[in-house]
């Protein structure tokens, strides 16, 4: 009791201050509360529906899951199709698949009643707050009474009751008994359950008989059976998992360090399943996997779901035996063991085959891997990309670029256009041949690697990657990794997304994302899912127009391919195309596609082991093996690409073909186009971009060489190494001298010489050749008569210049050294 003293009108006074009466009416109310919660909650627990423990051996077996082809009547896999279970005593079960479990699931199992109160109260409280239920923190206990007794759904109210069936559970059986039928029930994938089945399946043995190893491998599949599936595509992330399982044994006292190394350290091999009744397997794991993602494990291997996948089974079933067929060939030919196929509708986005490998059960090649989700360099594939890039800068198919070999690293010598080791980049053209200007168009039909690079320069590598990210490509995610390379194949893709992504160009520009689902259904029947269509326009129609243009192209492709190959299906019928192959030899690839279907493969190794050659003989007649089907079939109707427009008139001559321009000189297009705004003003100081002097340098060696009728006229014809006859009159007062460079300069090796003239108004200039050491290198008919040129050598050079003009024929020369 406080006490306060005062005075109260002259008088003191005392206050007792009554604390304890405070106290007590704090604990009453919230006494009061606490009771009132307790009354709702135990009104709450009274209305749920808790199922008796006793009828834990009257439960029934869950649903299989169904999955179908398009039509709805070809079953491609039931996974619950033929349960396969065999029950086994605890007492035969290997100790170390026990501990395993036992140190993953639940370490704490034989110390708690039925649930962990803490970790229960925040899995409860956290799916209270994100109003779903993502967390989890279940028991073993938990676990069984989850597999056994209650409905797969996922709410706060089914987590309570699996709460207090797991407490009774634990009154009613000992430790050893629920562990018993956890192991006997867990899931291992597909139709496998309980660790006997998976021990026999997997490795061929008994339960007993597991190592440590084996052990810490089936106690890892049951979070996530079709993720970490041993035949599928996280074998990594399976192989993390174990080791996860062996670091909490080896922290819980399970087993030594000595063991825990052994065991981490044993190669362990895994038996072949067989087929198990499965059609389309690459495609199904890959469904399964999509289904598990969405819906969770327990729906997919409990909930009797039916899915109608896009699946074409007919289509699937040809290509199957096409891969097969070609794939064996060229193990023999070529020494490309395996091959994939994916084909896509682009009106939908529906993958309509998916061929991961030439057999799914071939263990010669690790068929089970599906190679259609592989990550792989696609070589020249991946240049539409990049063009489509060019093409929406403003860039057209008639654009001209030189194809001379050139060093593009700023890091080497400008002059040292043949080195290409790093840090230098000098690609090599496919057939060696340089051929001077050519047009996008041909360049892309014929898959020329160096106009490809200077386009990825020219559009930048960003906007590259974006453009392939906007239309499907999903593994391009750090743009620092790639340079130039980008352009010829120096990223990871897969097949699905680039043949996925090629529907674009098919589709107008329009993108359809791929998708293996038509509809999935529960066991009752209500639909969860189902295709909606979600189009979008990630390209231009005119692009996507431009390329589908060119890569039918039969004519602009005939140099590289010939007149009557493989890709060519004869008049009324347009079929697109490109072919990638990866310098190293390992990858071989083709993309095809008309309006209503696109259609990928590859060919290759999936060790890292090389081809013996690289030939569109490897993986073209395979993929026309197949169109030839699709055809048959009437999966594919004959139609034509839409034409696009025209390419306007009003715009710089180097976007119209014209590389030639009489009076202007034969330039690179560094020289008259501005790469950040191509239909914009030509470049005011060329020479300011760091690619310039090394795209020019080239060009102005192939004028020099190739002085013929295709080349700027010249007053003058070419003259080699002889004198210049030159017969000089002019009028008195005309004036006519060399400006630049001044008699007696000294240039550095590799400099880029721009020779100008000063003349006076009587001259009346027409023309002015100019000459090196008495060679031609060229001329300029418009003011103000200048030209570029490197400098070839050390030591000293004499610089003329001729012009002529209605005041007569001047000359004027210099000498410059070069050292």
């Amino acid at each position: 009791m406080a006490r306060l003293t005062g005075k109260r009108k002259g008088r003191p006074f005392n206050i007792k201050f009554q604390t304890a009466s405070l106290t007590q009416l704090f604990v009453t109310v919230m006494l009061s509360a606490g009771f009132f919660l307790s009354g709702v909650l135990l009104l709450w627990f009274a209305t749920l529906d808790i199922p008796t423990v006793e009828g834990f051996h009257n439960r029934q077996v869950a649903e299989s899951t169904k999955i179908y082809d398009r039509t709805g009547d070809v079953l491609l896999y039931d996974v619950h199709g033929s349960v396969r279970r065999t029950l086994v005593p605890l007492n035969e079960v290997s100790r170390h698949a026990k501990n395993a479990v036992v140190a993953i699931e639940d370490a704490e199992f034989y110390e708690h009643r039925g649930i962990k109160p803490t970790a229960f109260v925040r899995a409860m409280l956290a799916n209270i707050r994100e109003g779903g239920f993502s967390q989890g923190g279940s028991t073993i206990t938990q676990q069984v009474v989850k597999l056994t007794l209650l409905t797969p759904e996922k709410t706060v109210t089914r987590k309570v009751k699996e709460g207090i069936l797991a407490v009774k559970l634990e009154r009613e059986m000992t430790k050893d008994q629920i562990l018993e039928i956890y192991l006997n029930e867990a899931p291992y994938g597909g139709t496998i359950y309980g660790i006997e089945e998976a021990s026999r399946v997997f490795f061929g043995k008994h339960s007993s008989d597991l190592t440590l190893a084996e052990g810490a491998y089936l106690a890892a599949l049951p979070q996530a059976p079709t993720y970490y599936s041993p035949y599928g595509n996280h074998r990594e992330r399976l192989a993390d998992r174990k080791n996860l399982v062996l670091s909490k044994m080896l922290e819980n006292g399970f087993i030594s360090s000595e063991e825990y190394d052994d065991a981490r350290a044993e190669e362990v091999g895994f038996a072949d399943i067989g087929n198990g009744g499965i059609k389309a397997p690459h495609f199904v794991f890959y469904v399964l996997e999509y289904l598990e993602n969405k819906y969770g494990r327990e729906a997919v291997f409990e909930g009797g779901l039916t899915v109608i996948t896009s699946l074409d089974h007919e289509l699937q079933e040809e290509a199957e035996r096409i891969v097969r067929e070609r794939a064996i060939r060229n193990e023999v030919r070529f020494n490309a063991e395996n091959a994939s196929l994916v084909a896509i509708d682009p009106k939908t986005g529906q993958i309509l085959t998916m061929v991961g490998s030439r057999g799914y059960f071939d263990e010669n090649i690790d068929g089970k891997f599906n190679t259609a989700l592989g990550k792989r360099q696609p070589g020249s594939a991946f240049k539409p990309f990049v063009y489509a890039t060019a093409f929406a800068q403003g860039y057209t198919p008639e654009t001209v670029l030189f194809n001379l070999r050139t060093q593009f690293s700023t890091a080497c010598d400008a002059f040292d256009s043949e080195n290409g080791a790093d840090p230098c980049y000098s690609p090599r053209n496919y057939d060696n041949e340089y051929t001077g200007p050519t047009t996008i168009r041909n360049a892309l039909a014929q898959s020329v690697n160096v106009p490809a690079v200077k386009t990825l320069y020219l559009v930048g590598i960003d906007n590259a990657i974006k453009t392939a990210k906007i239309m499907g490509i999903s593994t391009l995610t750090d743009a620092t990794r790639y340079g130039l390379t980008l352009v010829l194949g120096g990223g990871e893709v897969t097949l699905l997304d680039m043949v996925s992504s090629y529907g674009v160009f098919a589709e107008d520009g329009v993108r359809n994302p791929h998708t293996p689902i038509l509809r999935v259904e529960s066991r009752s029947g209500e639909v969860l899912e189902e295709y909606r269509g979600s189009p979008r326009q990630v390209i231009t129609s005119e692009v996507a127009r431009q390329i589908n243009s060119i890569l039918s192209d039969n004519v602009a492709r005939t140099p590289l391919y010939g007149a009557n190959s493989p890709l060519y299906f004869g008049e009324g019928v347009d079929v697109a195309a490109k072919t990638g192959t990866t310098n190293d030899n390992k990858d071989a690839w083709i993309i095809g596609y008309t309006p209503s279907i696109a259609v990928g493969a590859w060919a290759g190794n999936n060790t890292p082991e090389p081809m013996n050659e690289i030939s569109g003989l490897i993986i073209t007649p395979l993929w026309r093996d197949f169109m030839d089907v699709a055809f048959a079939q009437g999966k594919i109707q004959p139609e034509i690409f839409t034409e696009p427009e025209p390419t306007p008139e009003n715009i710089s001559p180097a976007l119209r073909g014209i590389w030639n321009v009489p009076g202007r000189g034969v330039h690179s297009i560094l020289h008259w186009v501005d790469k950040s705004n191509p239909r914009g003003a030509a470049p005011s100081n060329p020479l300011s971009d760091p690619q310039y002097v090394r795209w020019e340098r080239p060009v102005q060696e192939w004028v020099a060489g190739t002085q013929t009728a295709t080349t700027t006229p010249l007053p003058f014809p070419p003259l080699g190494l002889g004198a210049i006859p030159i017969q000089e009159t002019r009028a008195a007062s005309a004036e006519f001298s060399i400006l630049s460079p001044p008699n007696g300069q000294t240039l550095a090796p590799g400099s880029l010489l721009t020779i100008t003239i000063n003349a006076s108004a009587e001259a009346e200039i027409k023309s002015v050749s100019y000459f090196v050491d008495e060679t031609l290198i060229g001329s300029s008919t418009q003011f103000p008569f200048s030209i570029s040129y490197f400098l070839p050598g050390n030591g000293g050079h004499v610089i003329k210049a001729v012009a002529s003009g209605s005041g007569g024929i001047f000359s004027d020369e210099v000498i410059v050294t070069v050292e």
